[in-house]
């Protein structure tokens, strides 16, 4: 369930609000609050209103309507991730019980429409997919992490599960993980380049056919001479990426495992605060069942008896009805606030997880086109170290060579001639 993308308390709109299709204004937008309530967004001003503009110019909208001033929003999301509108808790429902006999079991059709129109899956109240229409995506043209990590998934190690962020949380962790083992490798690149390097500036103080002479000879100690100017090249190969290639990979984000437990933690608290106030939800359920139920009996024992100290019973059941009722409201909207705060919490993190994925990934882009740029770099001054070698290997010339050495190691220039009687 990894892919859920209905995100918590987030419903269609109610009867009698106008669809999308409806023709607005130029330079307004609708969109849905997470709480299935229309509003509308000025493109032009970044004026917010939950009346709907009218299309005749100079005409303001109705009284009742609530204008801002907001940055920018994005599918009726502020840049942020926080939802443009105010907060509204009409995730879960619960009619308050009255001293009406008819409405002693109000809170059951309640709950019987909240059943049918929402899923609760891990304490996280979900509209229904099999009721409600699909939801607008906070970012619809891109595969965002915001939209598609709500719910949890099944772990193929076991029986339990997984949460969505859990997973987002894992990916981080295993980038992290994936860079520091690419430095690892560029480091065992640098090895082999300073050993490269050691072994070449070695070979060129070997003296193997230092006693060649004439132009040849120049050319052979210029091609040693390559080694050497070839060995320092290397040399600063591999010290360029150390310093520009390596070290980067290596210390970018070096407290990035502590900073995402930390990320982690405070998701996960909200978790748990919001687990705590679905566990009040249902007790407080629990409790208002029993009192109606109590209620509903002695209501029937004063029809079989009539008394005063039924009539008595009545008035202390229906007070502890009504009581219970209003805790029930109570535990229902501290929820609601505790889902909305998560809820708000997940965009804004999600959506900074998922810049600090670009921005990761593109870091190592770069430091692996500057290793190619300096691998290109190396290659160009390697090739100026052989080419005094093939300057003087055009100019070896035999017969000079041989001239050279004849003059100066000559023993005499008259041949012999046969000896007389």
């Amino acid at each position: 369930m990894s892919s859920y993308s209905r995100k918590p308390g987030m419903v269609p709109p109610p009867p009698g609000e106008e669809s999308q299709t409806v023709i607005l204004p130029p330079g307004w937008q609708s969109y849905l609050s997470p709480q299935g309530r229309r509003y509308y967004v000025n493109t032009t001003t970044n004026e917010t209103t939950w009346e709907r503009p009218s299309s005749s110019p100079g005409i303001p909208a109705s009284p009742g309507s609530h204008r801002s001033s907001l940055p920018p929003t994005v599918n009726g999301y502020h840049a942020s991730g926080t939802p443009a509108h105010p907060p509204e808790t009409a995730h879960m429902s619960v009619r308050k019980s009255t001293g009406d006999s008819q409405n002693l079991g109000s809170s059951s059709p309640s709950k019987k429409q909240s059943k049918e129109n929402t899923i609760t899956i891990n304490c996280v109240t979900f509209p229904h997919p099999d009721t409600m229409p699909e939801q607008q995506l906070l970012k619809p043209t891109e595969w965002s992490y915001c939209d598609y990590f709500w719910a949890d998934k099944k772990d193929p190690q076991g029986n339990g599960t997984v949460a969505g962020f859990e997973l987002l949380l894992q990916k981080q962790l295993k980038g992290k993980q994936m860079q520091k083992e690419m430095s690892e490798f560029i480091r065992e690149r640098i090895k082999i380049e300073e050993d490269y390097a050691k072994n070449l500036a070695k070979l060129s103080q070997n003296s193997l056919a230092s006693q060649e002479e004439g132009s040849l000879g120049e050319a052979w100690a210029q091609v040693k001479k390559s080694l050497a100017d070839e060995a320092e090249v290397h040399l600063k190969f591999s010290a360029k990426l150390h310093s520009e290639v390596e070290k980067p990979l290596m210390n970018f984000r070096e407290n990035f495992k502590k900073d995402m437990k930390k990320c982690d933690h405070h998701i996960a608290d909200l978790r748990k605060q919001l687990a705590s106030r679905y566990a009040s939800v249902e007790k407080a359920r629990k409790a208002l069942t029993e009192r109606q139920r109590d209620l509903e009996m002695k209501t029937q024992q004063l029809e079989i008896k009539l008394s005063n100290k039924t009539e008595e019973d009545i008035k202390k059941a229906r007070r502890k009805s009504t009581q219970a009722g209003d805790d029930l409201m109570r535990c229902v909207d501290l929820y609601n606030q505790a889902q909305s705060k998560w809820f708000e919490e997940m965009v804004t993190t999600t959506l900074e997880l998922e810049r600090l994925e670009v921005e990761r990934v593109e870091m190592i882009r770069q430091h692996l086109c500057q290793y190619t740029q300096l691998r290109h770099e190396t290659d160009m001054f390697n090739q100026s170290t052989v080419e005094p070698v093939d300057q003087l290997l055009r100019k070896v010339d035999p017969a000079k060579d041989r001239e050279l050495w004849v003059r100066e190691h000559k023993t005499g220039s008259i041949r012999p001639v046969d000896m007389e009687i």
